[in-house]
């Protein structure tokens, strides 16, 4: 016979998905009408190293960025009622991936390559998208990453053609779904 699992998921809403898609935006203004605490990964990161994410890949390479993303998972992953929006390539790490999964509600938020590449190819502080050609990258990384997300992730929503209204609302309301399943 099996034993039964007693402890509750915790209540976080982790946001998860490639770059572009919307987690930070979106997870503010989740964060807000949860009344929860927002987190930004690459936020915690950049204020642990003491300098922006494109100088980090610059000095340590993405391996460095890596090592930083997975600390500073560590340092939040026993606190609650957070909406913690993560760094696009997290996922890359098994023992991030366990993290994630066990702190709470997990949306990934997905996109198309055509989407995202409007979405980020001006900006100039996506380090992983210096190369010759962007647009390759992105299908490359996204080819790569794509199961990872499905692996990790509860719930996924494409935002494709969605307003940020109506996916924060859909996410607000799995979000209270899941929180009052687990505290029962």
């Amino acid at each position: 016979m099996s034993e039964k699992r007693t402890t509750t998921p915790a209540r976080n809403l982790v946001l998860i998905g490639f770059m572009g898609c919307g987690k930070t935006t979106l997870g503010r203004e989740i964060a807000s009408s949860l009344g929860f605490e927002f987190v930004d990964t690459d936020g915690l990161v950049v204020e642990r190293a003491g300098r922006r994410i494109p100088d980090i890949f610059a000095k340590e390479g993405e391996s460095g960025f890596r090592e930083f993303e997975s600390d500073v998972l560590r340092s939040i992953a026993g606190r609650e009622n957070m909406v913690v929006a993560t760094g696009g390539g997290i996922i890359l790490r098994p023992e991030n991936r366990a993290l994630l999964s066990g702190m709470g509600l997990v949306v990934w938020l997905d996109a198309s390559e055509d989407a995202i590449f409007d979405r980020i190819s001006r900006n100039e502080d996506r380090p992983l998208l210096a190369t010759e050609n962007p647009r390759e990258t992105i299908a490359r990384l996204l080819a790569e990453r794509r199961p990872l997300y499905e692996e990790t992730a509860s719930l996924a929503i494409n935002t494709d053609h969605l307003d940020g209204g109506e996916i924060i609302h859909g996410i607000i309301e799995s979000a209270q779904e899941f929180f009052s399943r687990s505290s029962t």
